[in-house]
């Protein structure tokens, strides 16, 4: 029964390569094929010595960090930096938590920049109830749109539950 198995399943495999048909090859030689670019910015900042310059041809996500053994049980955690656009669409601050087996998120879309704004400081909370502590907190910038936006500032801080 085994032996039967295995017959059935490399025939499926090699049938099935046999109807493959490539869509669509992407050359990889030039980065700049991939539509964004991120690099520092020594003009446009709010602080130090430079910014983050995001430019994008699509909507994309930029994971900016990992911070874990944060030690945030009760308490609300803020995600918040400053951020300006030139932009076709919206960009906003998103926050992952790893908490026990569970992923969970917190999405500023009601704190984002649009079209072309000058720097405005966003921010996402997070709570961590009593026995909820994260393993890991991820943060990213959601760019939904096309255009350049620069963050700078990057502050996470906690509060106090009350």
């Amino acid at each position: 029964m085994n032996l039967l198995c295995t017959i059935l399943v490399l025939l499926t495999l090699l049938c099935g390569s046999a109807s493959a048909e490539d869509v669509k090859k992407m050359n990889l030689d030039d980065a700049a094929t991939l539509g964004t670019t991120i690099q520092t910015d020594l003009e446009v900042k709010t602080e130090g010595t430079g910014s983050i310059r995001i430019a994008t041809r699509f909507p994309t996500t930029i994971c900016l960090g990992e911070i874990d053994n944060l030690n945030l049980e009760d308490t609300r955690l803020v995600y918040k930096a400053k951020v300006k656009s030139d932009l076709d669409g919206a960009a906003y601050l998103e926050m992952w938590a790893y908490v026990g087996p569970g992923r969970y998120f917190s999405k500023g879309m009601n704190d984002s920049v649009k079209g072309k704004s000058g720097w405005k400081t966003i921010r996402t909370p997070f709570i961590f109830r009593k026995g909820q502590n994260p393993e890991k907190v991820v943060l990213n910038l959601v760019i939904n749109g096309q255009g350049t936006v620069w963050i700078d500032d990057v502050v996470l801080s906690k509060e106090a539950l009350q």
